[in-house]
């Protein structure tokens, strides 16, 4: 089958490698559906981040059960199924307090180990019935589409609102589809004004279309800080991070008010970190870390079967698994927002 490889910064190729087998009693085969590129795999891309040539591509993926192990009950082949970013046993004891993503015996998607990266036409999926959420009725595309966020993106914006609610007023740095997400889990948990800051005009139309008011292309952190300032008339109680690069820490720890909360989910790279000192003198809270995505799933799916929540909008820009040199490039120019990728 195909899939996409690392092969150095700036390049990725599509190339063939073995096709996914059961190997234990628990696994599952997913015939990949759609796929997407995330801000994260630009890292690696982008060079920030080493990772081993040949390594496979790809953790968001939706597609179609094509077989189970003996021990599989929640799926059966011709399933239409969506994994989270992370694989997990269900049984340990992270995972039974809500934590699969620190799973003792779980992984991520991608890399140079079996099962390989969702960038491809199939994956093996370890631990189906604790790792896969089942779909409902058929795998067209458009409820592919609707639901590949689940993956990652759209759990990440839930995981960012988790202690926001009616009347709040939440800062967001950033304006990539984390961010994005982050506004349509502000808006279903009833947050009252939402600020998007951003350097991107086409990212922040999405923004202000999902219901935020934005701020285009602030220049430093303090710069930030009074954009906040004037939209709320101080600053942000709740500040969320979507980038994970120092300037976004930075301009993060300016916008929020001191005793209010910083909530970080941008991965972060090249070391981006914040001050202990800051953090204390100003009694300030932080919270964030990776989503917990599985757990986040179901509701989620709720909502969009039901009509309140169309994450779709996040894609801008649709290609083919052979097109995938390009949609790397598009998004590390930030042409687009987020590249869907089908077979």
């Amino acid at each position: 089958m195909r899939a996409v490889l690392f092969s150095t910064a700036g390049e990725v190729s599509v190339e063939q490698v073995a096709d996914p087998r059961l190997r234990d009693a628990s696994d599952a085969i997913v015939a990949i559906g759609a796929a997407a590129v995330c801000g994260s795999d630009l890292w690696y891309y982008r060079g920030v981040e080493p990772l081993e040539p040949g390594s496979r591509m790809g953790h968001e993926f939706v597609g179609v059960v094509e077989a189970v192990g003996a021990d599989v009950t929640s799926v059966r082949p011709g399933d239409a199924v969506v994994a989270p970013f992370t694989f997990s046993d269900g049984t340990c004891d992270a995972c039974r307090r809500g934590y699969p993503t620190s799973c003792s015996s779980g992984g991520m998607w991608g890399g140079a180990a079996d099962p390989g990266g969702a960038q491809a036409e199939a994956i093996r999926v370890p631990f189906a019935d604790a790792t896969l959420v089942r779909l409902p009725g058929a795998a067209d595309a458009a409820t592919l589409r609707a639901c590949l966020p689940l993956a990652d993106v759209l759990p990440t914006g839930w995981h960012a609102m988790a202690d926001c609610g009616p009347g709040a007023a939440v800062a967001i740095v950033g304006d990539g589809p984390v961010a994005a997400s982050a506004v349509m889990a502000a808006k279903l948990r009833g947050v009252e004004r939402i600020l998007v800051l951003g350097h991107h005009e086409h990212r922040l139309a999405l923004a202000a279309k999902l219901g935020a008011e934005t701020v285009l292309g602030a220049g430093s952190p303090e710069e930030d800080a009074q954009s906040v300032r004037d939209a709320f008339g101080d600053l942000a109680t709740t500040v969320v991070e979507c980038v994970g690069t120092q300037r976004s820490v930075d301009a993060a720890l300016a916008c929020v008010q001191d005793g209010g909360r910083l909530v970080y989910v941008g991965l972060p790279a090249e070391g981006a970190g914040i001050s202990l000192l800051d953090t204390f003198d100003r009694n300030l809270v932080i919270r964030g870390g990776v989503a917990p995505a599985r757990v986040y799933i179901p509701a989620l799916l709720d909502e969009i079967t039901a009509g309140k929540l169309d994450p779709s909008v996040l894609f801008d820009s649709a290609v083919t698994l052979d097109e995938a040199p390009i949609a790397y490039e598009q998004m590390h120019q930030r042409q687009v927002m987020k590249a869907l990728m089908t077979p």
